[in-house]
């Protein structure tokens, strides 16, 4: 346990950031599922609809910290072709 009154400080600072990563990386999965889902159903407009709102969250994350940069750019660069594959 901590004795410190800096130490104390920093463990309620983590524990806050960690409560805000988690919630951040939770509202980006459910994003990315829901893309998924509109890809798997072969609806074009939801995909394209659920990616433009799943892409900036992405981004953000990759931003924060929370996921890696170029993990965050694959994803978006993977979801993108296959939105585009349902056009054709």
């Amino acid at each position: 346990m901590a004795n410190y009154a800096s130490a104390k400080k920093r463990i309620r600072q983590t524990v806050k950031r960690t409560e805000v990563n988690r919630s951040r990386i939770v509202s980006i999965r459910t994003a990315l599922r829901k893309v998924e889902e509109a890809i798997v159903s072969g609806d074009q407009a939801a995909a394209q609809a659920a990616f433009k709102v799943a892409e900036p969250m992405v981004a953000r994350g990759a931003q924060k910290g929370v996921m890696p940069r170029n993990t965050a750019a694959r994803r978006i660069s993977r979801l993108s072709t296959r939105i585009k594959a349902l056009a054709a």
